[in-house]
């Protein structure tokens, strides 16, 4: 594909593919999770709320800067999160909300919207996969054209670890807050 994606910033855009390897301690966000580099250098980490009405989490920078906020939105029938620039949804800065394709599902299909698209008609990128394999890729909206995917899982010392690999010129920030988001509407019980 040779056009670029780019929603949280150029920044997070390379001209060759990022391999980025994702390891959790547990289920959730809040049980620790890091992302590093194939040389295991800390790329980003994922700070999760302990205690709230909303499930929160703020996605970090190597050298701890907030990149985004991501929170789930009450009383959503589709998991639905929304997910803004920096460190607070009080920013008002919304990127993009994603949410399932449809309330019951036996295979992992979301649909992503970028905040322009206020209609919804159609989704601006989609997920589908299978969560319970880490096998999951990331589509350029109802297209076949691959941005993202995501490798089968490890477990290495009881930790959970999957590897995510992010095309050409795809901004690696925002796939990485849609791998967040897949885990956590995954672990969720709603």
């Amino acid at each position: 594909m040779s056009n670029s994606v780019t929603v949280v910033g150029p920044n997070f855009c390379s001209p060759c593919p990022v391999d980025l390897k994702i390891v959790s301690k547990g289920h959730s966000v809040r049980d620790n999770f890091a992302v590093t580099d194939v040389k295991g250098n800390i790329a980003f980490k994922v700070k999760g709320t302990l205690f709230g009405i909303h499930d929160r989490h703020i996605l970090l920078d190597a050298n701890g800067n907030p990149v985004l906020s991501m929170q789930q939105k009450i009383m959503s029938a589709h998991s639905r999160w929304q997910v803004f620039r920096g460190k607070s949804s009080e920013s008002k800065d919304l990127l993009f909300s994603i949410k399932r394709s449809s309330m019951f599902q036996i295979k992992t299909k979301l649909d992503v919207f970028l905040a322009a698209n206020r209609k919804e008609e159609v989704c601006d990128f989609k997920i589908k996969g299978s969560w319970s394999d880490r096998s999951c890729t990331i589509y350029l909206g109802e297209s076949s054209n691959v941005i993202a995917q995501m490798h089968k899982k490890h477990k290495w010392f009881g930790k959970d670890s999957y590897m995510v690999t992010v095309y050409p010129n795809i901004d690696y920030a925002f796939i990485l807050a849609l791998i967040v988001i897949l885990n956590e509407i995954n672990y969720s019980p709603t």
